[in-house]
């Protein structure tokens, strides 16, 4: 089987230095700056392990183009070719979560009971930290029972900023 070649490129938004990935079938990853977790490095371990990394800019362009109009707070939606990968578990979590509306949030239980597993919160919220494709598959409107912010990739101040973004009358609660 031949290697697997993703292309990288670094792109200035408003949210910070963003790092999207592209495989020959779409976005596969966007590493948020002062990302915790594993990076991109512990994603290609379980994704991408034959995979080569190689700078490339051109086949980034539409997601790059979309994120900064996104931070601008000129874009809700995203038009982009996905290649998502992950568990059966996971993939179902992101389609769910890839639901809530610009402007909504919903909570870890109801991502659960959605996808049919109402007691599932935890590995729900494990999914969601391990989304490969965070702002497109929008984990950062997945909040706690009360609406308390929890967990996220890039901080809860990035996501704060992103909650904040999306709202017209940002809750008091979203702003550290």
């Amino acid at each position: 089987m031949p290697m697997e070649i993703l292309h990288f490129a670094d792109v200035e938004t408003a949210m910070g230095r963003l790092r999207t990935v592209s495989s020959s079938l779409g976005l596969v990853y966007i590493e948020l700056p002062n990302a915790s977790g594993r990076g991109l490095a512990g994603w290609m371990k379980t994704n991408a392990r034959a995979a080569s990394l190689r700078e490339g800019y051109a086949p980034n362009r539409a997601a790059a183009g979309q994120l900064v109009e996104f931070s601008e707070g000129k874009r809700k939606t995203f038009d982009l070719e996905l290649d998502l990968r992950g568990t059966d578990f996971q993939l179902a979590v992101y389609q769910e979560v890839a639901r809530v509306p610009f402007g909504q949030t919903a909570s870890y239980s109801e991502i659960g009971a959605r996808i049919g597993r109402p007691k599932a919160q935890r590995a729900v919220g494990a999914a969601n930290g391990a989304n490969p494709l965070p702002i497109v598959i929008p984990c950062h409107r997945i909040v706690g029972a009360r609406g308390k912010l929890q967990g996220y990739a890039g901080g809860l101040e990035l996501k704060a900023r992103l909650l904040a973004l999306e709202s017209e009358s940002p809750r008091e609660g979203w702003l550290l």
